[in-house]
């Protein structure tokens, strides 16, 4: 990268955060004295904090508390490790949802971009990072930024995110600004319902991570009863996107529809329509791959290459 920047994409989840190469559990929690063992550690200004473990809860916004700026410099460490740096010029490329982009954008800026200069540990390695820029761009767009170029007619994305559904059109590979919309319905809405209606049939709830499981298609150890009202919540969540759609007015059997995000796998493992003209990319970092990508685009236009 130019001027020996490393440019590191980050898609900040109210469930999951991930960049280019990592996934981990939206999660910091703080720990009141040094831990027995460094297993997902982050220590910064004296303090500890735990990451990955139970989600944050979902706030009006990211930056009501520190918990997403703690969360960028694990992702940060994670991402340089990868790379086999500890020391390195940072390019933040993130994003927020498409109806929150507007208003957002600038104070999520300003508050990834708070210290230009970070020393912190990670599971014991220091890390000591200079943040050179922050750069937020829409999410969804993102996901298929390298295959616009390959869209022959009018194509909507549509990303499945923890807290929000953005609905993207793209007509003559530009997406269409005034018609994208943003709507609260993510999984997470998904995983109250179930835990809902397990509490109104059984009398208890499970666990998130066994809701997640089932919508990777997988098959938890759990009593069979409980597997059965998960995947029935998980039909009725996939049908209630649906309806959305239709309610925007797309036709589910011609118009050209791309899932993605990190629902794109539960669309297509529990959705009814199995269609030609519905496409799923199922790679959870698309998003922070794409983020990352035209972060490096971005700087090159600086650079005038």
């Amino acid at each position: 990268m130019s001027d020996n920047i490393e440019v590191i994409g980050i898609d900040h989840g109210w469930m999951m955060m991930k960049t280019a190469s990592q996934v981990f559990k939206a999660s910091a929690e703080e720990i009141s004295t040094e831990p027995a063992f460094f297993d997902n550690i982050l220590e910064y200004n004296g303090k500890y904090y735990e990451i990955g473990c139970k989600r944050v809860v979902v706030k009006e916004n990211k930056t009501e508390n520190d918990n997403y700026y703690l969360l960028t410099l694990a992702a940060i460490a994670k991402e340089l490790k990868k790379r086999g740096k500890h020391q390195a010029k940072v390019f933040i490329a993130a994003g927020l949802p498409l109806s929150r982009f507007g208003d957002e954008k600038e104070s999520f800026t300003q508050y990834l971009k708070a210290n230009r200069n970070v020393r912190f540990k990670y599971n014991t390695e220091l890390f000591d990072v200079e943040i050179v820029n922050v750069a937020v761009f829409p999410q969804c767009y993102a996901a298929v930024v390298d295959q616009i170029g390959t869209f022959r007619q009018k194509v909507i994305v549509v990303d499945v995110g923890s807290w929000t559904v953005d609905i993207m059109p793209i007509e003559n590979k530009k997406p269409i600004n005034e018609k994208c919309i943003s709507k609260p319905i993510g999984l997470i809405t998904c995983m109250r319902d179930v835990n809902s209606e397990c509490y109104r049939k059984l009398g208890e709830e499970v666990d998130e991570s066994i809701i997640q499981s089932v919508m990777r298609g997988e098959n938890p150890s759990i009593s069979d009863e409980y597997v059965e009202v998960i995947r029935n919540q998980i039909h009725n969540y996939v049908e209630s996107v649906y309806h959305s759609l239709r309610e925007y007015g797309v036709n589910l059997k011609t118009t050209k529809i791309v899932f993605v995000g990190g629902g794109a796998s539960v669309m297509k493992n529990f959705g009814a329509i199995d269609n030609k003209n519905i496409s799923y990319i199922l790679d959870i970092k698309s998003n922070a791959k794409g983020f990352e990508q035209m972060g490096i685009i971005a700087i090159k236009k600086k650079n005038g290459r």
